[in-house]
C-alpha cells in the first residue's frame, strides 16, 4: 500500500535538515525500515540516495508531512507516534544541535548560564535556525509559568487533518533539545494546538520548572 501524494506546498526544508532527519529514522528503524518506508511515501527516489548535506532549500513541506504520515500508515498512530518522537530526538542528537553556533550559541557559555535563561535562550535559538533556515515560520512566547513554541508554517502537519496533535517529530526535537540544553532534566511539554486539527498554529506549551525526578 502507497501513499497518495498531495500538491507540493511550495515551502521548503534545507536539504541537510532533512538528511539528518531520514538518516536518524535509518537510525531507528535500520536500513530496511526506512526503504519500506519510502516506499510507502512514494520516495523511492531518496532510497540510498539522501539529500546532499547543504542548506539549499529543496525538500518541499508537503514531502516532509507524506515521510510522517507514512510511519503512521506502517505502524498505527500509537506506534508511528512513538517512531517520530524517537526520529525527532536523535535527529536533534545527531546533527540538529550543530545549528547552534549559527543562531550565536557557543556549548561552553551556554550551558554556564542559569536554567531559566538556558531555556528561554535555548528555545529562541532553535525557532530561530529553523527560521532562518527553512520556510517554517517558528518563534518562542514567554508565559508566567511555560513557554510556548510556536510554528506557524508546519512542515510536519502540512496538508494533513486529524482529530488530535500529530507533530511528534516537532515535539521530539524539542525534548531531545531540552535534554541537551540543560543536562539531561526533564519538562512537561505537550502540544496544544495543531493546524491538522484546524488550529491557525501548532503550539508546544513547555514548562519553567523541571519535572522533580
Amino acid at each position: 500500500m502507497t501513499q497518495e501524494q498531495r500538491p507540493k506546498s511550495g515551502y521548503y526544508y534545507p536539504n541537510l535538515i532533512v538528511r539528518i532527519y531520514l538518516e536518524a529514522i535509518e537510525d531507528v528503524m535500520g536500513p530496511n525500515g526506512l526503504k519500506a518506508l519510502l516506499n510507502i511515501a512514494n520516495m523511492q527516489h531518496l532510497i540510498d540516495n539522501f539529500p546532499p548535506g547543504n542548506l539549499a532549500k529543496e525538500f518541499d513541506f508537503a514531502d516532509f508531512a507524506h515521510l510522517n504520515e507514512a510511519m503512521e500508515m506502517m505502524y498505527g498512530p500509537r506506534g508511528g507516534r512513538a517512531l517520530a518522537l524517537r526520529a525527532g530526538r536523535k535527529a536533534f542528537d545527531q546533527g540538529l544541535k550543530n545549528f547552534g553556533p549559527m543562531v550565536g550559541i557557543a556549548d561552553k557559555a551556554f550551558h554556564l548560564l542559569p536554567l531559566k535563561y538556558r531555556l528561554k535562550i535555548g528555545l529562541g535559538a532553535m525557532a530561530k535556525a529553523f527560521a532562518s533556515t527553512s520556510d517554517q515560520i517558528c518563534y518562542v512566547q514567554e508565559k508566567e509559568d511555560h513557554f510556548l513554541y510556536v510554528i506557524e508554517r508546519c512542515p510536519v502537519c502540512w496538508g494533513r487533518q486529524a482529530d488530535n496533535p500529530i507533530c511528534h517529530a516537532a515535539m521530539g526535537i524539542i525534548l531531545e533539545g531540552l535534554n541537551w540544553g540543560t543536562n539531561g532534566m526533564k519538562f512537561k511539554v505537550a502540544e496544544v494546538s495543531c493546524i491538522a486539527t484546524g488550529d491557525p498554529a501548532c503550539t508546544f506549551s513547555i514548562s519553567k520548572e523541571p519535572i522533580e525526578p
